[in-house]
């Protein structure tokens, strides 16, 4: 692979680097490095509880075939990529095995049955350089620095053409089918590529993606929260790699966040993003459990008015959920009649309870939300590359420490994103627009080393 680093260490075409039709005659090795998960160690947690899986015994970096590429896809040399939730969920094999995904996924079509493999590499979010694309892809060349989005779609059904996400054969690439981007090389669809945001390293650009396109569905999109102006929003781990982008999409379109953290480390990132209206849970204390069984309505009324002592006796218009089942019920509760809760992911339990008086009886909407449509993808990684959202990083491991990065977000022991370099050889590089850095500098390293 060095060879291909060299090549785009060397820069851009225009900054005297490789041209197109070299990076097309680039000779691409028949394996590349990945990280992967085994199919015959799906058992290796059985009976241990969801904290104690380490995702360090179940992700294995190894060399792994270079897959055939099909109409319509692309090979993208991975400069950089990240780590996801949808990432520690596959090396803890919950809520169930990926490689359930990958056989159905096999079944599709004889070009569908590269997917389903022994193995399965993972990663959902890239940037890097392509290298090659397949018959019928002209949008992209080999040499043009991009980054992807997760979605993959086939769009053989009506359904899809509407929104992409309710295609019936709408997947997740990197969860849902092989190939993905925690690896030297990743096997994409060529509509699943955007522009790299030219003021960013490599590492820097591959963190948004997953999760900035999320929020930006999950809040702004008429799919999702539909947010206006003058909307009060409430933003469970704001601090967090999906929280920190709402609440800059929050500010950004002039609506209220009321950002909801564990500390005051997180509190203060937000403030430092320019949230005013700030909710340190653990210091207030809310219990909205009282046990395993039983939620407690008087905390969610604590909560209620703690949110309308904030915005001068406001209720909440759209929360923005996705912790789940710990949040859900006080979600319910706080939200406003006539308000949205826009829900994804429940990262602490997929079984949610409310009390269903306050959402019949009020008139609330739950709406679901996962993942985006190329537009509303491309829309989110085009405010990337104007300085208008940021980046959430906060550390960077290699290829070779994938392990502990995914325990890390496991763990919940991180802030913001955490990146994984893989082609790159080192952080910092990548950066082709130097003056549009200068002016977003701050906001951009704003979570890196919290």
């Amino acid at each position: 692979m060095q060879h291909i680093l060299d090549a785009i260490m060397a820069g851009p075409h225009l900054d005297g680097g490789a041209a197109p039709d070299d990076f097309a005659n680039l000779e691409i090795p028949d394996h590349y490095r990945a990280a992967t998960v085994h199919k015959d160690e799906v058992d290796m947690f059985s009976g241990m509880a969801s904290k104690e899986k380490d995702p360090r015994k179940s992700l294995h970096v190894e060399d792994v075939a270079l897959p055939e590429l099909g109409p319509g896809e692309a090979l993208v040399a991975v400069m950089a990529s990240a780590i996801n939730y949808n990432t520690v969920w596959t090396s803890i094999f919950e809520p169930v095995s990926t490689f359930g995904f990958l056989e159905r996924y096999g079944r599709l079509s004889p070009l569908t049955k590269r997917h389903d493999l022994p193995y399965h590499i993972v990663g959902s979010d890239l940037s890097g350089v392509v290298l090659r694309t397949g018959p019928g892809v002209t949008k992209w060349k080999p040499g043009t620095e991009v980054v992807a989005h997760c979605l993959s779609v086939e769009l053989e059904d009506p359904d899809g053409h509407n929104d992409t996400m309710l295609d019936p054969q709408q997947r997740i690439w990197g969860f849902e089918t092989n190939f993905g981007g925690l690896a030297d090389v990743a096997l994409v669809k060529a509509n699943q590529l955007m522009p790299k945001p030219a003021h960013l390293t490599w590492e820097e650009a591959a963190s948004p993606g997953l999760v900035n396109c999320t929020a930006y569905r999950q809040l702004v999109s008429k799919n999702g929260g539909d947010m206006k102006q003058g909307d009060n929003v409430l933003i469970w781990g704001a601090s967090g790699g999906l929280g920190g982008f709402a609440t800059q999409y929050a500010l950004n379109g002039g609506a209220t966040p009321v950002c909801v953290v564990s500390s005051e480390d997180k509190a203060e990132i937000c403030r430092s993003m320019g949230a005013e209206l700030v909710i340190n849970r653990n210091e207030e204390g809310y219990r909205f459990w009282k046990d395993e069984r039983t939620q407690d309505p008087k905390e969610w009324k604590r909560f209620g008015a703690k949110i309308r002592e904030l915005t001068g006796g406001e209720d909440i218009d759209i929360v923005f959920e996705h912790p789940g089942r710990e949040t859900f019920g006080a979600s319910v509760f706080v939200t406003r009649k006539g308000g949205t809760i826009t829900t994804c992911a429940s990262t602490s339990g997929y079984m949610h309870e409310y009390d269903n008086r306050y959402l019949w009886m009020n008139l609330k909407r739950i709406i679901s939300s996962h993942f985006a449509n190329y537009r509303e993808s491309w829309e989110a990684n085009r405010l990337i590359a104007k300085g208008k959202i940021h980046p959430t990083l906060s550390k960077t491991y290699t290829l070779d420490e994938v392990g502990q990065a995914a325990l890390d977000v496991h763990q919940n022991a991180h802030q913001g994103k955490v990146g994984v370099l893989c082609l790159a050889p080192e952080e910092g590089l990548g950066v082709r627009d130097h003056e549009l850095r200068a002016t977003h500098l701050d906001a951009i390293n704003r979570f890196r080393g919290v």
